[in-house]
C-alpha cells in the first residue's frame, strides 16, 4: 500500500470526499474506509487443508462457511484449476444474478462502471498440503 492510500484510510475526512466523488448511497457508520484488518485466530490441526486470504468483496456474496465449502468442492472436482480464480468467477456470477444480468454482460461493463455491481475482489488460497495451483485463463 502506498503512503497516500494509507493516509486516506486513517483520516476519516477523506471518506466524505470519496463518497461525494463516487456518489454512493451508503448507509453505515463512518469511517467507511479503514486500515484495521479483520483477524481471526485458529490453531491449525490435521484436518485443515487450505487458508483463504481475501478482501471483503468475497464476503458480500459468501459466508465463511460457504467459501470453505466452495473451495473444498473446487479442490475435489477441478483439482488442476486455481480455486481462488474459481471463487472469483462464482462471486461474479452471483453479482450478475443479483443485478439481473448475464455473466458475460457483467464482464462487458468497463471496470470503472462495474464498481456499481460488485466490490473489488482479491483472493489468495494457500494450500496447507503443499499443492501449487496455477492460474488458467
Amino acid at each position: 500500500m502506498s503512503q497516500s492510500n494509507g493516509r486516506h484510510k486513517s483520516q476519516p475526512k477523506w471518506n466524505d470526499a470519496l463518497l461525494e466523488m463516487f456518489r454512493l448511497d451508503y448507509i453505515g457508520d463512518s469511517p467507511y474506509i479503514t486500515c484495521s484488518p479483520s483477524l481471526y485466530h485458529h490453531r491449525l490441526n490435521e484436518r485443515d487443508k487450505f487458508l483463504i486470504l481475501s478482501s471483503d468483496g468475497l464476503y458480500q456474496y459468501f459466508t465463511n462457511e460457504e467459501a470453505i465449502t466452495k473451495v473444498n468442492s473446487f479442490i475435489t472436482l477441478v483439482p488442476d484449476r486455481d480455486p481462488a480464480q474459481l471463487l472469483v468467477e462464482e462471486v461474479l456470477f452471483r453479482a450478475a444474478k443479483k443485478a439481473g444480468i448475464e455473466f458475460h454482460e457483467l464482464l462487458e461493463i468497463p471496470q470503472g462502471e462495474r464498481r456499481r455491481y460488485h466490490d473489488d475482489i482479491s483472493i489468495v488460497i494457500v494450500s496447507l498440503e503443499g499443492i501449487i495451483w496455477r492460474l488458467s485463463v
